[in-house]
C-alpha cells in the first residue's frame, strides 16, 4: 500500500470514528434529520434539483429538520408557517451571523455585512439609511443613471438594426457594473480598482 493511499485510508478511517463517538459535555437537542456522511454531510442527497430532494426530505423529517452540509450543521425550515416564526417572531434570536475568519481580515467584523446584531449594527443602519440611501443621495447620481441607461437604450436600438444578437445579461451587467464604479470612485475608469478581478 502507497503512503498516499494509507494516508488517505487513515483520515476516512479517523472522519468516521469522529463523527460516531459520543462527544463530551452538553448533548445539543438538534431537529431530526437524516444521516451525514463524513466530511461530505448531506450534500450527496441533494443531487442536481436539491429543492426537491429537500422537500421530500421535509415529508419525511417534518417541516424544521438538521442537515449537514459538509462541516457545517444546517437546520433547514420548509414551512411558511416555521419561517415565520424564524425570521418574525423570533428574528433578533437569529439576526446575527457565524464568525468567519474573512470578516475578521477585511473588515475586523465592524462592518455592517459581518458584525453581531445587536445596538452597532443597529446605529450603521440607521447612518447607512440616512447617509447613504437617504432620497435626496438617491435622487442624487440621477443624472448618471439616465446617462448609463440612455447609451444602453440606444446600443440595443443599433443593434436590433443591425438585426444582431445581444447578450442582454451582459449588457445590463456592465450597466450595474459602471454605475456602482462611478458611485463609489466618481468617475468611469479606476486604474487600481478592477470589478471583475474582485467579483
Amino acid at each position: 500500500m502507497s503512503p498516499l493511499t494509507l494516508a488517505i485510508f487513515l483520515l476516512l478511517l479517523g472522519s468516521i470514528i469522529w463523527t460516531f463517538m459520543p462527544k463530551k459535555g452538553r448533548k445539543l437537542v438538534i431537529p431530526p434529520g437524516p444521516r451525514s456522511l463524513p466530511i461530505i454531510g448531506n450534500f450527496y442527497m441533494l443531487g442536481s434539483l436539491p429543492h426537491r430532494a429537500l422537500e421530500n426530505l421535509a415529508k419525511k423529517y417534518g417541516p424544521i429538520m438538521s442537515l449537514r452540509l459538509g462541516q457545517v450543521p444546517t437546520i433547514v425550515v420548509s414551512s411558511s408557517q416555521t419561517a415565520e416564526l424564524f425570521l418574525r417572531t423570533h428574528d433578533a434570536v437569529f439576526a446575527s451571523r457565524p464568525i468567519f475568519q474573512a470578516s475578521e481580515i477585511i473588515g475586523m467584523s465592524k462592518g455592517i455585512a459581518f458584525s453581531d446584531y445587536g445596538p452597532y449594527w443597529r446605529s450603521l443602519k440607521k447612518l447607512i439609511a440616512s447617509q447613504l440611501l437617504s432620497a435626496s443621495k438617491i435622487e442624487s447620481f440621477a443624472p448618471m443613471r439616465k446617462e448609463l441607461v440612455g447609451s444602453l437604450v440606444q446600443s440595443l436600438k443599433k443593434a436590433a438594426v443591425a438585426h444582431e444578437v445581444v447578450d442582454l445579461s451582459e449588457k445590463v451587467g456592465k450597466l450595474i457594473e459602471e454605475s456602482t464604479r462611478r458611485m463609489v470612485f466618481g468617475r468611469s475608469h479606476y486604474h487600481r480598482f478592477d470589478l471583475k478581478v474582485t467579483c
